[in-house]
C-alpha cells in the first residue's frame, strides 16, 4: 500500500469543526505502510488539549479499516497556538499586525442571509461611532470571500489598491471610503474573471491580507467571511488570533440550524461568540405593522444554543438593498432611519463586549 493510498483514505477523517479533511488541511507530514504497520506523522497547532487525542483516536479507527492493517503508529506533533498579546493588540502570529485592537470575524453557516451587507453597515456604524469619539479612522473591513467578493460594490470602491515598498517589503494600501478601510479579493481580479482555486491558494491569499495590507492603527478590523466551515475559516484562526466573531442569521429554521454549527466551530477553535445578528427580521408596512417574512425567534433562539446573546435584529427594508447596490450603505445614505439606528446599537454593543475584561482571548 502506498503513501498516495493511505492519505487517500485518510481523507474520510474530518479537522473536528470543520467541513474539509486533515489531508486538504495539510496536516498529515508522512504516511507508510509496512508488514501490516501503518505508520502516520500529523502536525498540528492548537491550543485545545483534547483535540489531539481526538484526531489520533479517529486516524487509528481510520487506518484499522485498511486491508492488511494489523498495527497503527500514529507520531503527533502538536504546537501550542500562541495568545494574543495584552493590552488587546494582536501578537499571537509574530507576522501578524500588532496595529490592530481588535479583530473580529463576521460570519454564518449558510449563504444567502445578508451577511456581507452586514458586514459593511456594522463597520460604517462603527465608523460613525468612533468617530464621534474623535477616533477617524480607525475601523477595516477585511472582505475574505474569495469566489463572491461583493464589499467593493456594497462600499461603492473601485480600482486597485496602491502598492507600497517593492519586494519582500511591498505592502498593499487598503482603500478607504464612509471612513472604513477596505481590502477585498474584488480589487485584485478582473470582474469577469471567476476565481478557481484550491484550498492552499486560498489560505495564502488570506495570510497575504493579514500580513501585507498596511492597515495602519485600527481599533476594530471586521473580516467578512465566506459561509461555511472551510478553508477560508481555519485558514484565519490559524493567522489572525481572533477576539471574537458575530454570527449573523435569517429568522427561519433553514438558515439558524446551519448559523449554530458555524459558531460551534469557532467556539471548537477557541474563537469566543461576541453574539448573534438576526437579519430580515421583519418587513414594516405603511400602517406600522410589523409582519415576520422569514418567521420569527430564530436570531435569540440560536443565541441561545450557543451560549451568547442576540445583539440586534435588522429589519427588511428596500433602503438596505438599495445601498449596497449603490455603494451608500444605508447607515450612511439614511444615518436617521431605523435601520442604521439599529446597526449603530449592534456597533455600541458591540465595543463594549470587546472591551470587557471577561471575553477570552484566543
Amino acid at each position: 500500500m502506498t503513501s498516495d493510498e493511505i492519505k487517500e483514505h485518510l481523507k474520510q477523517v474530518k479537522y473536528p469543526g470543520f467541513s474539509r479533511d486533515i489531508v486538504s488541511f495539510g496536516l498529515v507530514r508522512s504516511a507508510g505502510c509496512a508488514d501490516g504497520v501503518a505508520k502516520v506523522s500529523l502536525a498540528l497547532t492548537t491550543s485545545d488539549p483534547k483535540l489531539p487525542l481526538q484526531l489520533k483516536t479517529e486516524v487509528e479507527k481510520c487506518l484499522r479499516a485498511l486491508p492488511g492493517v494489523k498495527e497503527t503508529i500514529i507520531e503527533l506533533s502538536v504546537a501550542p497556538a500562541k495568545p494574543a498579546a495584552t493590552g488587546g493588540n494582536l501578537g499571537g502570529n509574530s507576522a501578524a499586525p500588532k496595529t490592530i485592537k481588535y479583530a473580529v470575524a463576521i460570519a454564518s453557516g449558510k449563504g444567502g442571509v445578508g451577511k456581507s451587507t452586514f458586514a459593511v453597515n456594522l463597520a460604517c456604524a462603527l465608523a460613525q461611532l468612533l468617530a464621534a469619539q474623535g477616533r477617524p479612522g480607525r475601523v477595516g473591513l477585511m472582505d475574505c470571500d474569495i469566489y463572491g467578493p461583493s464589499v467593493p460594490l456594497m462600499m461603492g470602491l473601485q480600482g486597485r489598491p496602491e502598492v507600497e515598498g517593492a519586494g519582500a517589503e511591498a505592502m498593499l494600501v487598503p482603500m478607504v471610503r464612509h471612513g472604513v478601510k477596505v481590502m477585498s479579493m474584488g480589487f485584485l481580479v478582473d470582474d469577469n474573471t471567476p476565481v478557481v482555486w484550491r484550498g492552499p491558494m486560498i489560505m495564502k491569499t488570506i495570510q497575504q491580507f493579514v500580513q501585507n495590507v498596511r492597515w495602519g492603527e485600527l481599533d476594530v478590523l471586521l473580516v467578512d467571511l465566506p459561509p461555511g466551515t472551510g478553508d477560508a475559516q481555519l485558514s484565519l484562526v490559524q493567522t489572525l488570533p481572533l477576539d471574537g466573531a458575530v454570527i449573523v442569521t435569517t429568522p427561519q429554521p433553514a438558515a439558524t440550524n446551519v448559523a449554530r454549527k458555524g459558531g460551534l466551530m469557532f467556539q471548537k477553535v477557541n474563537v469566543p461568540l461576541l453574539g448573534v445578528a438576526e437579519n430580515m427580521s421583519y418587513f414594516t408596512d405603511p400602517a406600522g405593522q410589523r409582519h415576520p417574512l422569514f418567521g420569527s425567534g430564530g436570531g435569540i433562539l440560536t443565541a441561545e444554543k450557543l451560549g451568547t446573546t442576540l445583539l440586534g435584529q435588522v429589519p427588511l427594508i428596500p433602503a438596505i438593498r438599495e445601498g449596497g447596490d449603490t455603494g451608500e450603505p444605508v447607515v450612511v445614505s439614511s444615518p436617521a432611519g431605523e435601520a442604521a439606528d439599529v446597526f449603530r446599537t449592534i456597533a455600541d454593543t458591540l465595543l463594549a463586549r470587546l472591551a470587557q475584561p471577561a471575553v477570552p482571548r484566543m
